[in-house]
């Protein structure tokens, strides 16, 4: 079974609800093709037409984030609530990440309960930072906490503001750049802060080949000693604990450093739909079966791994 592990499902009345609540940056993801009716049609048959069995659907980045408490939370219900019962609808095709009214966390923990337990979500979507905030900082340890005692898995996608950098939104690089800058940064500060060994029962799944890491692994085992000395074990180590998925445009050299990085084990199909589709799509898909890759990674990144980390056999 295929299973493609980073895609975006939105609807303009849920886009709405995010309007309502403060957001400004709705409109890159309003009639991009990824919404229902003939969009979810074209959506279906562009994943017939490249073996992908199951997508795993994520709200990110717009995700219902907030400081209004009331209507952060109505927009995480009507969202998870909406992908219910697409999984309902297309059995056997979707798989869905619960999204949280952060950066409430009483109201955060219970949404995930109601959507972990009653809508039977396959696991949690966060972005990389919150409103600005780190993920690591104290005040989101509950969240983590939560997850772990689920041992539920948690995917992590860039917030989409430029990594808080005008050197990078000023410049027009948000998305080209500043997004996988974000997901080095976040990467990096779990990495650092031992979240995966303080909360060894979460399954994080890390963005867009985990953004810059494969290529800095090793400048971080050096320098993290005298630079982060807080931090508990070899960079390298902590980061071979999670998962990363593979949605790097097709570009093969990337994917390479990631499987020299982390191992064809860590490594999760990953579409990015509908940012990547039609053609784009199919390579998104089809460059994990180049004749570079080894046949055995490339059967792990594209079935085995998701298969295992969703408990789908």
């Amino acid at each position: 079974m295929r299973v493609d592990v980073h895609a975006h499902y939105w609807t303009d009345d849920y886009l709405d609800l995010l309007v309502e609540l403060g957001h400004t940056d709705t409109d890159t993801q309003r009639g991009m093709g990824a919404g229902a009716g003939a969009e979810m049609d074209a959506r279906l048959a562009l994943m017939d037409g490249t073996g992908v069995d199951l997508q795993v659907l994520s709200a990110a980045p717009q995700l219902p984030y907030g400081e209004d408490r009331e209507k952060a939370v109505a927009a995480a219900r009507f969202v998870n609530d909406q992908y219910a019962e697409v999984v309902a609808e297309h059995p056997g095709r979707f798989l869905a990440f619960a999204a949280t009214p952060m950066p409430h966390i009483a109201e955060s923990i219970a949404e995930m309960g109601r959507a972990l337990d009653e809508l039977g979500m396959a696991g949690v979507a966060v972005n990389t930072t919150v409103l600005g905030r780190a993920l690591v900082e104290p005040e989101f340890a509950p969240v983590f906490e939560e997850l772990n005692r689920r041992a539920a898995v948690l995917y992590l996608h860039p917030a989409g503001n430029a990594a808080c950098s005008p050197l990078i939104r000023d410049y027009q690089m948000t998305w080209m750049a500043g997004a996988p800058i974000e997901d080095t940064i976040s990467v990096l500060q779990l990495i650092l802060r031992g979240i995966p060994l303080r909360y060894p029962d979460i399954r994080i799944i890390n963005s867009h080949l985990g953004g810059a890491l494969p290529m800095l692994l090793q400048r971080a085992d050096n320098q993290y000693r005298w630079e982060s000395p807080q931090s508990p074990e070899l960079p390298s180590t902590v980061a071979r604990l999670m998962w990363y998925d593979t949605v790097g445009h097709g570009h093969l050299p990337a994917l390479r450093a990631a499987l020299d990085s982390f191992g064809a084990d860590r490594l999760l199909l990953g579409t990015d739909f509908p940012y990547e589709n039609g053609k784009v799509f199919a390579r998104a898909v089809d460059y994990l079966s180049d004749p570079t890759i080894p046949p055995a990674a490339a059967q792990a990144m594209l079935e085995g791994n998701a298969a295992l980390l969703f408990h789908l056999k």
